[in-house]
Protein backbone atom coordinates (compact mmCIF):
# COMPACT_ATOMS: atom_id res chain seq x y z
CA UNK A 1 0.00 0.00 0.00
CA UNK A 2 1.43 3.41 -1.24
CA UNK A 3 1.91 5.92 2.08
CA UNK A 4 1.72 9.56 2.40
CA UNK A 5 2.90 11.67 5.43
CA UNK A 6 0.16 14.53 6.68
CA UNK A 7 0.74 18.25 5.50
CA UNK A 8 -0.64 21.00 8.22
CA UNK A 9 -2.09 23.29 7.16
CA UNK A 10 -3.19 22.39 3.51
CA UNK A 11 -3.13 24.38 0.34
CA UNK A 12 -6.14 23.36 -1.58
CA UNK A 13 -6.62 24.06 -5.12
CA UNK A 14 -10.31 23.48 -6.31
CA UNK A 15 -10.92 21.37 -9.66
CA UNK A 16 -14.43 21.87 -11.51
CA UNK A 17 -14.86 19.64 -13.99
CA UNK A 18 -17.26 21.03 -16.56
CA UNK A 19 -15.60 19.61 -19.69
CA UNK A 20 -19.09 17.44 -20.68
CA UNK A 21 -21.63 17.64 -23.24
CA UNK A 22 -24.59 16.72 -20.82
CA UNK A 23 -26.78 15.36 -23.52
CA UNK A 24 -28.50 13.02 -21.62
CA UNK A 25 -30.28 16.42 -20.37
CA UNK A 26 -31.29 16.74 -23.64
CA UNK A 27 -31.70 21.00 -23.62
CA UNK A 28 -29.33 21.46 -26.57
CA UNK A 29 -26.80 22.45 -24.69
CA UNK A 30 -24.58 21.54 -21.77
CA UNK A 31 -26.23 21.15 -18.70
CA UNK A 32 -23.96 23.62 -16.47
CA UNK A 33 -24.53 26.16 -18.31
CA UNK A 34 -28.32 26.08 -18.01
CA UNK A 35 -29.46 28.84 -15.46
CA UNK A 36 -31.74 28.23 -12.56
CA UNK A 37 -32.91 31.08 -10.72
CA UNK A 38 -30.83 33.54 -12.59
CA UNK A 39 -27.62 31.89 -12.23
CA UNK A 40 -26.30 28.72 -14.15
CA UNK A 41 -25.62 25.25 -12.78
CA UNK A 42 -21.51 25.77 -13.05
CA UNK A 43 -21.15 29.54 -11.20
CA UNK A 44 -23.67 27.86 -8.73
CA UNK A 45 -21.26 25.19 -8.41
CA UNK A 46 -17.92 27.49 -8.60
CA UNK A 47 -19.62 30.13 -5.86
CA UNK A 48 -19.35 26.93 -3.26
CA UNK A 49 -15.72 26.77 -3.54
CA UNK A 50 -14.86 29.86 -4.29
CA UNK A 51 -16.46 31.27 -1.01
CA UNK A 52 -15.20 28.41 1.15
CA UNK A 53 -12.20 29.58 3.21
CA UNK A 54 -9.88 26.77 2.92
CA UNK A 55 -10.50 26.78 -0.46
CA UNK A 56 -7.30 28.85 -1.99
CA UNK A 57 -8.27 28.93 -5.49
CA UNK A 58 -10.63 27.02 -8.25
CA UNK A 59 -9.52 26.04 -11.78
CA UNK A 60 -12.54 24.90 -14.31
CA UNK A 61 -12.19 22.67 -16.87
CA UNK A 62 -14.42 23.76 -19.41
CA UNK A 63 -15.43 23.01 -23.70
CA UNK A 64 -13.04 24.81 -25.55
CA UNK A 65 -15.77 26.82 -27.37
CA UNK A 66 -16.55 28.17 -23.68
CA UNK A 67 -13.35 29.27 -22.23
CA UNK A 68 -13.44 32.65 -23.43
CA UNK A 69 -17.03 33.54 -22.49
CA UNK A 70 -16.79 31.96 -19.37
CA UNK A 71 -13.27 33.55 -18.31
CA UNK A 72 -14.54 37.45 -19.34
CA UNK A 73 -18.10 36.25 -17.19
CA UNK A 74 -15.79 34.82 -13.91
CA UNK A 75 -13.88 38.21 -14.37
CA UNK A 76 -17.06 40.31 -14.19
CA UNK A 77 -18.28 38.44 -10.73
CA UNK A 78 -14.72 39.24 -9.43
CA UNK A 79 -13.67 35.78 -8.86
CA UNK A 80 -9.92 36.71 -9.39
CA UNK A 81 -8.84 33.21 -7.16
CA UNK A 82 -11.03 31.10 -10.49
CA UNK A 83 -9.35 30.30 -13.70
CA UNK A 84 -10.58 28.37 -17.05
CA UNK A 85 -8.34 25.87 -18.47
CA UNK A 86 -9.56 23.72 -21.61
CA UNK A 87 -10.99 20.37 -20.87
CA UNK A 88 -10.30 16.88 -22.59
CA UNK A 89 -12.51 14.67 -24.29
CA UNK A 90 -13.29 12.06 -21.18
CA UNK A 91 -13.91 13.48 -17.48
CA UNK A 92 -10.45 12.30 -16.45
CA UNK A 93 -8.53 14.43 -19.08
CA UNK A 94 -10.46 17.52 -18.32
CA UNK A 95 -9.17 17.00 -14.47
CA UNK A 96 -5.59 16.00 -15.39
CA UNK A 97 -5.83 19.29 -17.52
CA UNK A 98 -6.89 21.07 -14.33
CA UNK A 99 -4.71 19.27 -12.31
CA UNK A 100 -1.58 20.61 -14.39
CA UNK A 101 -2.78 23.96 -14.49
CA UNK A 102 -2.96 24.09 -10.54
CA UNK A 103 -0.54 26.26 -8.50
CA UNK A 104 2.08 24.54 -7.87
CA UNK A 105 2.51 24.85 -3.86
CA UNK A 106 -1.30 23.03 -3.49
CA UNK A 107 -0.97 20.09 -1.60
CA UNK A 108 -4.54 18.51 -1.57
CA UNK A 109 -7.02 18.70 -5.15
CA UNK A 110 -10.76 18.74 -4.67
CA UNK A 111 -12.30 17.58 -7.69
CA UNK A 112 -15.92 18.08 -7.76
CA UNK A 113 -18.49 17.63 -10.52
CA UNK A 114 -19.53 20.91 -12.05
CA UNK A 115 -23.46 19.10 -11.85
CA UNK A 116 -23.37 19.16 -8.31
CA UNK A 117 -24.29 22.96 -7.50
CA UNK A 118 -25.85 22.23 -3.58
CA UNK A 119 -22.53 20.97 -1.97
CA UNK A 120 -23.04 22.15 1.53
CA UNK A 121 -19.82 23.47 2.81
CA UNK A 122 -19.22 20.81 6.14
CA UNK A 123 -19.20 18.24 3.43
CA UNK A 124 -16.05 20.07 1.31
CA UNK A 125 -14.25 20.40 4.31
CA UNK A 126 -14.81 16.57 5.76
CA UNK A 127 -13.88 15.47 2.67
CA UNK A 128 -10.54 18.19 2.34
CA UNK A 129 -9.37 16.76 6.18
CA UNK A 130 -10.14 13.37 5.64
CA UNK A 131 -7.27 13.78 2.22
CA UNK A 132 -5.18 15.46 4.75
CA UNK A 133 -5.11 12.62 7.21
CA UNK A 134 -5.39 9.85 4.68
CA UNK A 135 -4.13 10.78 1.49
CA UNK A 136 -7.34 9.91 -0.77
CA UNK A 137 -11.09 10.29 0.20
CA UNK A 138 -14.52 11.06 -1.26
CA UNK A 139 -17.88 12.07 0.07
CA UNK A 140 -20.43 9.16 -0.08
CA UNK A 141 -24.04 8.31 1.19
CA UNK A 142 -24.56 4.80 2.41
CA UNK A 143 -27.61 3.19 0.55
CA UNK A 144 -30.97 2.73 2.64
CA UNK A 145 -32.54 -0.03 0.41
CA UNK A 146 -31.70 -3.74 0.25
CA UNK A 147 -29.05 -3.77 -2.94
CA UNK A 148 -29.76 -7.20 -5.29
CA UNK A 149 -26.97 -7.62 -7.68
CA UNK A 150 -28.26 -8.66 -10.76
CA UNK A 151 -27.13 -11.69 -12.96
CA UNK A 152 -28.14 -12.56 -16.59
CA UNK A 153 -28.13 -10.62 -19.89
CA UNK A 154 -27.98 -6.99 -19.65
CA UNK A 155 -31.02 -5.27 -21.39
CA UNK A 156 -33.12 -8.31 -20.62
CA UNK A 157 -36.60 -7.42 -19.79
CA UNK A 158 -36.78 -9.50 -16.24
CA UNK A 159 -33.13 -10.78 -14.90
CA UNK A 160 -32.55 -13.18 -12.17
CA UNK A 161 -31.11 -11.95 -9.01
CA UNK A 162 -27.46 -13.13 -8.53
CA UNK A 163 -26.42 -11.98 -4.96
CA UNK A 164 -28.27 -9.78 -2.05
CA UNK A 165 -25.61 -7.65 -1.23
CA UNK A 166 -24.62 -6.17 2.35
CA UNK A 167 -26.15 -2.41 1.91
CA UNK A 168 -23.99 -1.76 5.77
CA UNK A 169 -21.47 -2.17 2.87
CA UNK A 170 -22.71 0.29 -0.15
CA UNK A 171 -21.77 3.32 -0.46
CA UNK A 172 -23.04 5.52 -3.31
CA UNK A 173 -20.22 8.32 -4.21
CA UNK A 174 -20.56 12.06 -4.49
CA UNK A 175 -18.23 14.78 -5.02
CA UNK A 176 -16.02 16.29 -4.13
CA UNK A 177 -13.38 13.56 -4.25
CA UNK A 178 -10.06 15.10 -2.42
CA UNK A 179 -6.11 13.80 -2.65
CA UNK A 180 -2.64 14.99 -1.75
CA UNK A 181 -1.27 15.93 -4.57
CA UNK A 182 1.22 13.29 -4.66
CA UNK A 183 -1.77 10.46 -4.78
CA UNK A 184 -3.25 12.18 -7.54
CA UNK A 185 0.02 12.48 -9.40
CA UNK A 186 1.02 9.09 -9.24
CA UNK A 187 -2.63 7.99 -10.06
CA UNK A 188 -2.94 9.75 -13.22
CA UNK A 189 0.96 8.19 -14.22
CA UNK A 190 -1.04 4.56 -13.73
CA UNK A 191 -3.98 5.69 -15.77
CA UNK A 192 -1.35 6.11 -18.47
CA UNK A 193 0.68 3.36 -17.66
CA UNK A 194 -2.41 1.13 -17.68
CA UNK A 195 -4.66 2.87 -20.43
CA UNK A 196 -7.60 3.06 -17.77
CA UNK A 197 -10.69 4.98 -18.58
CA UNK A 198 -12.93 5.57 -15.31
CA UNK A 199 -15.40 7.05 -13.86
CA UNK A 200 -14.12 9.58 -11.25
CA UNK A 201 -10.40 9.88 -9.75
CA UNK A 202 -11.19 7.57 -6.69
CA UNK A 203 -10.83 4.52 -8.90
CA UNK A 204 -7.78 5.77 -10.17
CA UNK A 205 -6.46 6.46 -6.82
CA UNK A 206 -7.23 2.76 -6.24
CA UNK A 207 -5.51 1.21 -9.30
CA UNK A 208 -2.56 3.15 -7.92
CA UNK A 209 -2.60 1.23 -4.63
CA UNK A 210 -3.95 3.73 -2.44
CA UNK A 211 -6.62 3.54 0.31
CA UNK A 212 -9.37 5.89 -0.74
CA UNK A 213 -11.32 6.86 2.50
CA UNK A 214 -15.34 7.43 2.96
CA UNK A 215 -16.80 10.59 4.63
CA UNK A 216 -20.34 11.83 4.76
CA UNK A 217 -21.76 13.09 2.09
CA UNK A 218 -24.70 14.65 2.28
CA UNK A 219 -28.29 13.83 0.70
CA UNK A 220 -29.13 17.57 -0.80
CA UNK A 221 -25.70 17.15 -2.83
CA UNK A 222 -27.67 16.01 -6.00
CA UNK A 223 -25.84 15.61 -9.17
CA UNK A 224 -28.43 17.42 -12.22
CA UNK A 225 -28.40 14.60 -15.01
CA UNK A 226 -32.30 14.58 -16.09
CA UNK A 227 -34.79 16.62 -16.77
CA UNK A 228 -36.34 15.50 -14.02
CA UNK A 229 -33.01 16.55 -11.81
CA UNK A 230 -33.12 20.12 -13.40
CA UNK A 231 -36.86 20.26 -12.57
CA UNK A 232 -36.41 19.34 -9.11
CA UNK A 233 -33.14 21.75 -8.52
CA UNK A 234 -35.24 24.19 -9.51
CA UNK A 235 -38.06 23.61 -7.36
CA UNK A 236 -35.66 23.46 -4.64
CA UNK A 237 -34.02 26.85 -5.15
CA UNK A 238 -38.23 28.22 -4.93
CA UNK A 239 -38.64 26.50 -1.77
CA UNK A 240 -35.40 28.41 -0.72
CA UNK A 241 -36.70 31.60 -1.98
CA UNK A 242 -39.88 31.28 0.11
CA UNK A 243 -38.45 30.12 3.33
CA UNK A 244 -35.55 32.64 3.10
CA UNK A 245 -37.69 35.64 2.58
CA UNK A 246 -37.39 38.92 0.43
CA UNK A 247 -34.88 41.01 2.50
CA UNK A 248 -31.69 40.76 3.86
CA UNK A 249 -28.93 43.50 5.34
CA UNK A 250 -25.00 43.74 4.83
CA UNK A 251 -22.54 45.71 6.80
CA UNK A 252 -19.03 47.00 5.75
CA UNK A 253 -16.19 48.55 7.61
CA UNK A 254 -12.64 49.76 6.12
CA UNK A 255 -9.90 51.67 7.39
CA UNK A 256 -6.38 53.11 6.09
CA UNK A 257 -3.42 54.80 6.76
CA UNK A 258 -3.02 58.84 5.21
CA UNK A 259 0.29 59.38 3.87
CA UNK A 260 1.96 61.63 1.69
CA UNK A 261 2.59 61.27 -1.57
CA UNK A 262 -0.53 59.13 -2.12
CA UNK A 263 -3.98 60.47 -4.18
CA UNK A 264 -6.86 60.84 -1.63
CA UNK A 265 -9.84 59.03 -3.73
CA UNK A 266 -13.16 58.49 -2.06
CA UNK A 267 -16.67 56.89 -3.80
CA UNK A 268 -14.65 57.18 -7.05
CA UNK A 269 -13.81 61.13 -6.21
CA UNK A 270 -10.60 62.87 -6.11
CA UNK A 271 -10.13 65.01 -3.54
CA UNK A 272 -7.07 67.66 -3.32
CA UNK A 273 -5.38 67.25 -0.11
CA UNK A 274 -1.74 66.52 0.66
CA UNK A 275 -1.91 63.15 2.13
CA UNK A 276 -3.87 60.25 0.35
CA UNK A 277 -5.28 56.16 1.56
CA UNK A 278 -2.33 53.76 1.37
CA UNK A 279 -3.34 50.85 0.23
CA UNK A 280 -2.65 47.90 -2.70
CA UNK A 281 -6.12 49.02 -4.94
CA UNK A 282 -6.36 52.87 -4.91
CA UNK A 283 -7.48 52.51 -0.94
CA UNK A 284 -10.96 53.69 -1.53
CA UNK A 285 -12.30 52.81 2.02
CA UNK A 286 -15.97 54.25 0.99
CA UNK A 287 -16.22 51.68 -1.95
CA UNK A 288 -14.55 48.90 0.11
CA UNK A 289 -16.96 49.18 2.96
CA UNK A 290 -20.09 49.37 0.64
CA UNK A 291 -18.38 46.15 -1.31
CA UNK A 292 -18.38 44.64 1.61
CA UNK A 293 -21.92 45.34 2.46
CA UNK A 294 -23.35 44.23 -0.88
CA UNK A 295 -21.19 41.17 -0.48
CA UNK A 296 -22.25 40.77 3.38
CA UNK A 297 -26.32 41.16 2.15
CA UNK A 298 -25.28 38.23 -0.38
CA UNK A 299 -23.19 35.87 1.82
CA UNK A 300 -20.58 35.99 -0.76
CA UNK A 301 -17.84 36.38 1.50
CA UNK A 302 -15.77 39.91 1.37
CA UNK A 303 -13.68 42.30 -0.75
CA UNK A 304 -10.38 40.41 0.35
CA UNK A 305 -11.58 37.09 -0.37
CA UNK A 306 -13.11 37.85 -3.83
CA UNK A 307 -9.94 40.51 -4.77
CA UNK A 308 -7.42 39.88 -2.25
CA UNK A 309 -4.51 42.01 -1.82
CA UNK A 310 -1.62 39.04 -2.60
CA UNK A 311 -2.84 39.60 -6.29
CA UNK A 312 -0.91 41.83 -8.19
CA UNK A 313 -4.31 42.24 -10.68
CA UNK A 314 -5.99 44.16 -8.18
CA UNK A 315 -2.79 46.61 -7.37
CA UNK A 316 -3.85 50.16 -7.77
CA UNK A 317 -7.32 48.96 -8.97
CA UNK A 318 -10.35 51.16 -9.56
CA UNK A 319 -12.60 50.63 -6.42
CA UNK A 320 -15.67 51.15 -7.86
CA UNK A 321 -15.11 48.60 -10.86
CA UNK A 322 -14.54 46.28 -7.09
CA UNK A 323 -18.01 47.14 -6.60
CA UNK A 324 -19.17 47.19 -9.75
CA UNK A 325 -18.10 43.23 -9.20
CA UNK A 326 -19.85 42.78 -5.89
CA UNK A 327 -22.87 43.86 -7.43
CA UNK A 328 -22.78 41.63 -10.51
CA UNK A 329 -22.32 38.72 -7.65
CA UNK A 330 -25.19 40.30 -5.79
CA UNK A 331 -27.69 40.04 -8.68
CA UNK A 332 -26.58 36.42 -9.27
CA UNK A 333 -27.92 35.19 -6.21
CA UNK A 334 -31.31 36.13 -6.98
CA UNK A 335 -31.12 40.24 -4.63
CA UNK A 336 -31.41 43.66 -5.88
CA UNK A 337 -30.04 46.81 -4.03
CA UNK A 338 -32.43 48.95 -2.13
CA UNK A 339 -30.66 51.28 -0.97
CA UNK A 340 -27.30 51.95 1.08
CA UNK A 341 -26.04 54.16 3.50
CA UNK A 342 -22.39 54.93 4.42
CA UNK A 343 -20.26 56.88 7.13
CA UNK A 344 -17.17 58.09 5.84
CA UNK A 345 -14.86 59.09 9.16
CA UNK A 346 -12.23 61.60 8.01
CA UNK A 347 -11.06 64.33 10.78
CA UNK A 348 -10.17 66.24 7.52
CA UNK A 349 -10.69 67.48 4.57
CA UNK A 350 -14.17 68.70 4.13
CA UNK A 351 -16.01 66.46 2.81
CA UNK A 352 -19.80 67.72 1.91
CA UNK A 353 -18.41 69.35 -1.36
CA UNK A 354 -18.02 66.12 -2.89
CA UNK A 355 -20.89 64.15 -1.08
CA UNK A 356 -22.99 64.30 -4.25
CA UNK A 357 -20.55 62.86 -6.47
CA UNK A 358 -19.64 60.41 -4.44
CA UNK A 359 -23.00 59.01 -4.23
CA UNK A 360 -23.74 59.36 -7.85
CA UNK A 361 -20.91 57.17 -8.76
CA UNK A 362 -21.56 54.69 -5.92
CA UNK A 363 -24.72 54.68 -7.67
CA UNK A 364 -24.03 53.79 -11.18
CA UNK A 365 -22.04 50.81 -10.03
CA UNK A 366 -24.82 49.50 -7.56
CA UNK A 367 -27.35 50.07 -10.66
CA UNK A 368 -29.67 52.51 -8.44
CA UNK A 369 -30.32 55.79 -8.51
CA UNK A 370 -28.63 58.29 -6.37
CA UNK A 371 -31.71 59.03 -4.11
CA UNK A 372 -30.81 55.12 -3.44
CA UNK A 373 -27.72 56.34 -1.92
CA UNK A 374 -26.46 57.85 1.27
CA UNK A 375 -23.20 59.21 2.23
CA UNK A 376 -22.36 61.13 5.12
CA UNK A 377 -19.12 63.08 6.65
CA UNK A 378 -18.09 62.19 10.52
CA UNK A 379 -15.15 63.55 12.57
CA UNK A 380 -14.04 61.63 15.10
CA UNK A 381 -13.60 64.49 17.55
CA UNK A 382 -9.49 63.89 17.88
CA UNK A 383 -10.21 60.71 19.37
CA UNK A 384 -7.65 57.86 17.84
CA UNK A 385 -6.01 57.51 14.72
CA UNK A 386 -9.00 59.28 12.30
CA UNK A 387 -9.12 61.91 14.83
CA UNK A 388 -5.46 62.66 14.95
CA UNK A 389 -5.77 62.28 11.47
CA UNK A 390 -3.21 59.55 10.91
CA UNK A 391 -6.35 57.55 9.07
CA UNK A 392 -9.80 57.18 7.62
CA UNK A 393 -12.68 54.73 7.86
CA UNK A 394 -16.20 54.29 6.74
CA UNK A 395 -19.26 52.34 7.71
CA UNK A 396 -21.77 51.37 5.62
CA UNK A 397 -25.13 49.23 6.03
CA UNK A 398 -26.61 48.22 2.82
CA UNK A 399 -30.71 46.45 2.23
CA UNK A 400 -30.98 44.43 -0.27
CA UNK A 401 -34.15 42.52 -1.62
CA UNK A 402 -34.83 39.47 -3.43
CA UNK A 403 -35.07 40.44 -7.46
CA UNK A 404 -38.07 40.25 -9.25
CA UNK A 405 -38.34 38.33 -12.90
CA UNK A 406 -37.87 41.79 -14.40
CA UNK A 407 -35.33 42.62 -12.53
Amino acid sequence: MAGVNPVDPPVVSALIAAGGRGVRLGAGQPKQFIEIAGQSILERSIERFATQPSVSEVVVALPPEHLEPMTSRLAALGWSQVRCVEGGPRRQDSVENAFRAARPDATVLAIHDAARPFVPPAVIDRTIAAAVAHGAAIAALPVRDTVKQAGGSRGAEARPIATTLAREDIFLAQTPQAFRREVLARAFEVAHAEGLDVTDEAMLAERAGFAVHLVEGDAGNVKITTSEDLAAARARLERATESTGLVRIGTGYDLHRLAAGRPLILGGVTIPFELGLVGHSDADILCHAVTDAVLGAAAAGDIGRLFPDTDPAWKGADSIKLLEGATAQLRHSGYRVVNVDATVIAQRPKLVPYLDAMRANLARALGVSAEQVSVKGKTNEGVDSAGRGEAMACHAVALVARASIDD
